[in-house]
């Protein structure tokens, strides 16, 4: 066999070491995001970012081993893809193993009040709230009556919506506004036409 086609197909370690190699690596990235917070995912400021672009390079050696293979290569590919499906499969069917796994959505608003304590524990400020609320059109975080930072590092954003009741009371009160101005206009024909107020 040619060196080409040896270095290509001939893995530089043992196949067992190429599968142990990326499942250790997936479980142990796992874990570490999910211990890190759903702010990494959310990528909220360029450290974030950083640190989830330089996380597949750092862990590279760690899941390759001394293999350059073309095989080697898909073989911890397929590692990969084959772990990554069997968990996504379980945490479906057992919902309880997918909290576990991912977490629950966290709600960092509600009825339009800020929780200052989900905020701090997902290390969330403010400002970095209230930029991700002007990404989805709202001017200010008083316009926001719910907030939810999902496992994935999504926010959802439900702005503020008047309560029926509330629409109620509007239209009453301006069916009682247009009903006086109607009184006051009816009032003000019938004095103009009796020549203004009789005196005794």
């Amino acid at each position: 066999m040619s060196t080409i086609w040896h270095d290509i197909l001939v893995p530089g370690v043992p196949i067992a070491e190429k599968i142990v190699r990326p499942i250790l690596v997936y479980l142990f990235l796992i874990v570490g995001l999910r211990l890190a917070g759903k702010r990494e995912l959310a990528q909220l400021n360029p450290f974030d970012l950083v640190v989830l672009l330089t996380l597949s390079n750092t862990v590279q050696n760690a899941i390759i081993g001394e293999d350059n293979s073309v095989l080697g290569g898909m073989i911890g590919a397929a590692t990969l893809l084959v772990v990554n499906y069997a968990i996504v499969v379980l945490a479906f069917r057992n919902r309880r193993l997918g909290e576990v796994i991912e977490g629950g959505p966290d709600r960092l608003i509600s009825h339009g009040r800020v929780d200052d304590a989900r905020l701090g524990a997902e290390k969330i400020t403010r400002e970095e709230l209230e930029a991700a609320a002007r990404k989805q059109g709202f001017r200010s975080l008083k316009e926001v009556d719910q907030a939810i930072l999902y496992p994935g590092g999504t926010f959802c954003f439900i702005g503020r919506v008047p309560t029926a009741d509330a629409i109620h009371h509007h239209q009453l009160m301006a069916e009682l506004h247009r009903i006086r101005s109607e009184l006051e206009s009816l009032a003000g024909r019938s004095t103009s036409a009796s020549g203004g107020p009789s005196t005794v």
